[in-house]
């Protein structure tokens, strides 16, 4: 019998969030502080006291990738090589649809603290729960942004009991699932653009992405810095 149910517990955060709330929720990489409306996502930028410069990232899946990013074959290879072939996280930069319904319903503010330059951050293939949440993100058809859920450059938080009592305070509704897959890490998930393979953020499982982008794709990622951080 299984020990976690992510389904009923994505389909319990997802009607929170629909009704306007915050959720922490589990991902591979780290807990995340998400929501869907406009006055939650503020609240969330406030609690963590962000920089104005730091953006949202979007929890999305294959399906909401194809739908809202516009990438090149390779762009696409590379996607699928980490994510399916390897089943690793990404944390995906790439020129996004703005004129697609989804985005194009977004609010103003959303929308700006979520892309930057035409590009748009999606978490992907974060994990059984993540894979739930994001289904039902398409599904219902709320996009869901955010961040991890810690004070802005606190360090990603693998279990619940190592948040600030700023961050689950504001929580509507908790998912816990203990010690989260890639706590040796102790970072988020890597942002790369696939269409620059700009590395934004050297985060969880960097060597190995860097690895398949260069065996498969003849591409030399830039190395990890020495005290590269994985704050968001």
């Amino acid at each position: 019998m299984s020990v976690l149910n992510p389904a009923a517990d994505a389909r319990r955060a997802m009607d929170v969030m629909q009704r306007g709330g915050i959720a922490i929720l589990p991902n591979d990489v780290g807990y995340s502080l998400i929501a869907a409306r406009p006055q939650a996502l503020r609240r969330i930028f406030d609690t963590k006291r962000r920089a104005p410069s730091k953006l949202n990232a979007m929890l999305g899946n294959d399906a909401l990738h194809r739908e809202l990013h516009v990438v090149s074959a390779r762009g696409r290879a590379i996607v699928e090589a980490i994510t399916q072939d390897y089943d690793l996280p990404l944390g995906l930069i790439a020129p996004c649809r703005a004129d697609h319904p989804l985005l194009a319903a977004l609010d103003p503010d959303t929308y700006e603290r979520s892309t930057k330059g035409g590009t748009l951050l999606m978490l992907l293939n974060a994990g059984p729960f993540h894979r739930e949440i994001t289904r039902l993100s398409l599904e219902r058809g709320t996009l869901l942004f955010g961040s991890s859920a810690n004070l802005s450059m606190h360090g990603t938080k693998f279990r619940v009991e190592d948040m600030e009592p700023e961050i689950t305070a504001i929580a509507d509704i908790v998912i816990d699932y203990g010690l989260m897959k890639y706590h040796p890490w102790q970072a988020s998930s890597t942002l790369l653009n696939c269409e620059t393979l700009e590395v934004v953020r050297w985060g969880s499982c960097f060597e190995n992405i860097a690895d398949i982008v260069k065996r498969h794709f003849g591409v030399e990622l830039a190395p990890r810095p020495a005290a590269a951080g994985a704050q968001a």
